[in-house]
């Protein structure tokens, strides 16, 4: 808290500036825009809408800034404001399809794109913004291949329609082109996220000509290199935009993303760049406003720099301000699950699930609160709020773990089975731990059914030991290097299930049994545990040498290193006694 506190007087200062006290004008509330300095530019534009009230620009341009602060409802009230004032304004038309498409309201946003093209004429900003609509983040944060292509089409076409009224050409091709480079920028922005970096690379290029001066199109050049990993460019990139204007935010927020980015690729410098991003984004913010909404971005900074503790401090105060975004209970709820501080995490979840437009709330919110009601002791609630993750997400595969983990608490063994099962079958970051889970899952759930735990329960199809089995069987093949002695005891148990009874033994878990005593002795001092599996594993073979062999040497030598690591085992006392002998 002390980053925010240090920082709170440098944004009323910002705030202040864009009182009606100073000088204003649409281009400086675009500027302030551009520099993300939202709540400045919000005080320019509400006074200019009532100073210049019949300029439908100033309606966009404040219904734009809602946008960003991620308030769809007001943004749509200004835009509907500004078409009042000129029913023909291309921009607010599309300010209109921008809403729409926050709604997850296609056919809108379609009509409303459709009708701003149709106004637009020669102007290219309406393309350009109907193009920043498609390259906003989801609710996830992602941006689909199709919208980006779709911003990409919009763009080209906007180039075309402008490219008549600037008459410049192109220095390298020749070619008539618009005069924006804000739809450069944002052309080379939809190039980058289709992965067509020489092209993003010209798109930025052209801008920074038609605008040498231009700070974004310097921070989207440094973001292209940022993406290659090419991150030494990408900070000077950054510094050129800081060379041109001091003052501009957004380079010191790539800068630090950059940082975060540079500390995870190259983990002897993550200490020093993680200390370096933290140092970036304090300028980011001091640069700003002091706003809920700024906060915010640092929020989603702290969520990947990992630095859960300070992220809880920053949505506790942002929730308790007035007027705060309903979001920072979602930050809040991540960030308390994170330092299990379970109960407030749970009251934050639930405020944020129940209260949020359900558009805004995403698989992820699902998943955090589902893990929250399992820490807080409430299993059912939990398991149907991670299956609602799925449901909106079928690709969030790592679920199933949480999912798992619950059911086996529960001693619902097949269905924690099943759960591990497609967690370890599909998940990337699934570990031999999960495959072997799986199998004792299902061992557990035969068990339990047949009797061994719960005498009054029903027999349960023995196809849950062949899916034990095969679980055991893939850990063992997998650790055949570094031997996993409980995956050949399982295979052991479920092996020796099949035998009638020790006097009329097959051998069916002998190969078993075998491996584990050899895995457990070459290993040495056995602890508690593996003196049990040793002894288990010794009064099986002594039967099978007794029984099945008839090798009465063998069966007594296992019969007395049965006694020997546990001199109460009845089993081995039991032999010795039938053969009316102490000793072997």
């Amino acid at each position: 808290m002390k980053i925010i506190n240090k920082i709170a007087a440098a944004g009323i200062g910002l705030a202040l500036m864009g009182s009606p006290a100073f000088a204003q004008s649409l281009d400086d509330a675009k500027k302030a825009i551009d520099a993300e300095q939202f709540q400045k530019a919000k005080a320019m534009l509400k006074n200019l809408v009532v100073t210049q009230s019949t300029k439908d620009e100033n309606y966009f341009y404040l219904g734009w800034v809602y946008v960003r602060q991620d308030y769809a409802d007001s943004a749509k009230a200004i835009f509907q404001k500004g078409l009042n004032v000129n029913p023909n304004s291309a921009l607010n038309y599309a300010g209109l399809g921008i809403v729409a498409r926050m709604d997850k309201d296609a056919s809108g946003a379609s009509s409303n794109f459709n009708k701003a093209l149709s106004l637009a004429g020669k102007d290219s900003k309406p393309y350009v913004y109907i193009g920043k609509g498609y390259l906003m983040p989801d609710a996830n944060g992602k941006v689909l291949p199709a919208n980006a292509t779709a911003a990409l089409d919009v763009l080209t076409k906007g180039n075309v329609a402008s490219a008549a009224s600037s008459g410049k050409k192109n220095k390298n091709s020749g070619v008539v082109q618009s005069s924006d480079p804000e739809l450069f920028i944002t052309l080379g922005e939809a190039d980058r996220l289709l992965l067509k970096s020489d092209d993003a690379y010209t798109n930025f290029e052209t801008a920074l000509t038609l605008d040498p001066k231009s700070a974004g199109a310097n921070v989207a050049l440094g973001v292209l290199w940022k993406y290659a990993d090419n991150f030494e460019d990408a900070e000077k990139q950054f510094q050129a935009a800081l060379a041109i204007d001091p003052n501009y935010g957004p380079a010191y927020r790539e800068w630090a993303e950059t940082d975060l980015r540079w500390a995870q690729s190259a983990p002897n410098k993550a200490s020093e760049k993680v200390k370096e991003a933290a140092e970036q984004y304090k300028k980011y913010i001091t640069l700003t406003d002091y706003s809920p909404e700024s906060q915010m971005r640092y929020a989603d900074f702290l969520i990947n720099a990992g630095d859960f503790k300070t992220l809880q401090q920053v949505a506790t105060d942002i929730s308790k301000s007035a007027g705060s975004n309903l979001r920072a209970y979602r930050y809040l709820m991540y960030s308390a699950y994170e330092n299990k501080d379970y109960p407030a995490g749970l009251a934050a979840g639930n405020t944020w699930v129940t209260k949020a437009d359900p558009k805004r709330v995403i698989p992820r919110d699902y998943l955090y609160l589902g893990r929250l009601q399992i820490a807080n002791k409430q299993d059912s609630l939990g398991i149907q709020s991670l299956q609602k993750a799925l449901q909106l997400d079928s690709t969030a595969v790592d679920v199933y773990q949480d999912i798992a983990k619950s059911y086996y608490a529960q001693q619902k063994y097949k269905d924690a089975g099943d759960a591990y099962s497609i967690y370890a079958e599909r998940s990337r970051n699934a570990k031999l731990t999960d495959h072997f889970f799986s199998g004792l899952s299902y061992y557990l759930a035969f068990a339990y059914a047949k009797g061994i735990k719960d005498p009054k329960a029903p027999r349960t199809d023995s196809a849950l030991l062949v899916k034990a089995d095969t679980a055991f069987s893939y850990v063992a093949q997998k650790t055949a290097t570094s031997p996993f002695p409980l995956a050949y005891l399982y295979r052991a148990r479920i092996a020796d299930l099949k035998e009638k009874d020790r006097n009329n033994i097959a051998g069916f878990a002998k190969p078993f049994y075998d491996k584990l005593i050899e895995i457990i002795v070459a290993k040495g001092n056995p602890d508690d545990k593996s003196k049990g599996y040793l002894v288990e594993a010794y009064d099986y073979l002594g039967a099978y040498y007794e029984f099945k062999a008839k090798d009465e040497t063998k069966a007594a030598e296992n019969y007395g290193k049965a006694r020997d690591t546990d001199p109460a085992n009845k089993p081995a006392l039991d032999y010795f006694k039938r053969k009316g002998s102490k000793s072997k």
